[in-house]
């Protein structure tokens, strides 16, 4: 069985994985009610951290609950670890 991950909102780009994830783990999201996506983990990723369910280029929004939470500093790829390496947050400016 694939681990999981969860989606917040449906226009999220981004999902939080369930456990510890290693690279190369499959990643089971639910998109919606009808549609589960497979993901495989290019990079380690800790627990409650997020994963990028889509390819999002540099200076692009990333959404998490349905809201900008900081922008790509970095071209992230579906599957890596997404954080403070390759996003910039208002936050934390």
């Amino acid at each position: 069985m694939a681990k999981k991950a969860i989606l917040l909102h449906p226009n999220d780009n981004v999902a939080t994985v369930l456990e510890r994830i290693e690279k190369g783990t499959e990643l089971e999201v639910e998109i919606n009610s009808t549609k589960r996506e497979t993901i495989v983990a290019k990079t380690k990723i800790k627990f409650l951290h997020k994963i990028a369910i889509k390819d999002i280029p540099k200076g692009s929004a990333v959404i998490k609950y349905g809201q900008i939470i900081g922008r790509a500093t970095a071209d992230i790829k579906k599957g890596e670890h997404v954080h403070t390496k390759n996003v910039k947050s208002w936050f934390y400016s």
